[in-house]
């Protein structure tokens, strides 16, 4: 398929993605602080990833899940020196609240608090996002591990090591109503492409924003970051996480810690890694027309899997679905619906057990 399958504008900024720099707006996506002394306690309970071995300016990737490890959210956690920062998926903000507080018992020293509405998001995507970070004084950050971050004042006049620009302690976590109103810069652009997410109070975002767009980056919008989330192979909630399929089917073992003890769904998770358990798999899916989310991937006349999420691409049409692990991997023909298909990997996840 020619370029011209897709807007011109939308082409462009994958592009940018892809080869240079773009940034794009993140702010209706949920963000969560977790305060006070139980806090990596608690969260290494309720998620699958393990928060007691991570210190202040460390970050990971999380999902939680309920009782029999049904995926629920991914979320990228901040460890702040007081609290942690959650970034949510936009339809879970509320969600992950109510979920959270029912887990919260009389003796539990924890505070959640929304702070979505007071603060905002950004988020570098490609391999030239090192020089927009340069320009906005966060050039330490550079070359460190996937969620490490640090604070620098809302000026971007350099690095305060993680302390904030007025010298007081927020605990990294961006002030809002006139406090210090540092910007947390960190490793990660939330896809398998390079970059950092920068999340800031919401009164400094379209300061911040030209600042990024002048240093070189190109706006996207959504329907952008949805077919690079696709391409990508980054699941989303309501379509590649539900209730249907776990964790380790989605391929999220880089979320998953099998060291640490006891957490909800952890029996469920362990279970099916030590006896390689995992049924069906997420793989991306070349096709040669576009097709509907919902549709029955088939080899002939068996139904194999289904299909999660369809884009269009500069040069034909991908998807996203889950296949049966005994149907086959990359290079599998199938068909989703009428339309012929090719198994494809996709960066973001893995469909490998891990060597332990």
């Amino acid at each position: 398929m020619p370029t011209s399958a897709i807007d011109t504008n939308d082409a462009a900024a994958i592009q940018a993605a892809q080869n240079s720099v773009a940034v794009y707006d993140r702010s209706h996506w949920g963000r969560i602080k977790v305060s006070d002394g139980d806090r990596l306690r608690f969260l290494h309970n309720q998620s699958t990833n393990d928060f007691q071995s991570l210190k202040p300016r460390q970050g990971c990737d999380t999902v939680f899940v309920n009782s029999t490890a049904r995926t629920l959210d991914l979320v990228t956690a901040y460890i702040l020196e007081d609290a942690v920062l959650l970034l949510a998926s936009p339809n879970r903000r509320e969600f992950l609240m109510q979920w959270l507080d029912r887990y919260i018992f009389f003796a539990d020293k924890v505070q959640l608090t929304d702070i979505t509405d007071e603060t905002a998001t950004l988020t570098l995507i490609g391999p030239e996002s090192d020089a927009v970070v340069k320009k906005l004084g966060a050039e330490a950050i550079i070359g460190q591990p996937y969620g490490n971050h640090i604070s620098i004042p809302p000026a971007g006049g350099g690095d305060t090591g993680g302390v904030p620009a007025g010298g007081g302690d927020t605990g990294g976590v961006p002030a809002s109503g006139g406090d210090t109103g540092e910007i947390l810069v960190a490793v990660g652009s939330g896809l398998a492409y390079p970059g950092y997410t920068l999340i800031l109070p919401a009164a400094d975002k379209e300061q911040l924003w030209s600042k990024i767009v002048e240093a070189g980056a190109v706006p996207i919008g959504d329907r952008t970051w949805e077919t690079l989330r696709i391409l990508q192979g980054r699941p989303t909630p309501d379509q590649e996480l539900t209730e249907d399929y776990n964790p380790l089917e989605v391929g999220l073992w880089q979320t998953i810690s099998f060291n640490k003890g006891c957490y909800i769904g952890q029996e469920t998770i362990a279970r099916l890694n030590t006896y390689k358990g995992v049924k069906q798999h997420l793989w991306g899916i070349h096709l040669n027309a576009p097709a509907e989310p919902g549709s029955p991937i088939t080899i002939g006349d068996e139904k194999v899997g289904k299909l999660t999420s369809y884009t269009k691409t500069l040069d034909g049409h991908f998807g996203l679905g889950y296949i049966r692990s005994k149907a086959g991997g990359v290079g599998l023909k199938v068909y989703v619906g009428e339309v012929e298909g090719e198994v494809t990997e996709i960066p973001f996840v893995s469909q490998d057990y891990p060597q332990l």
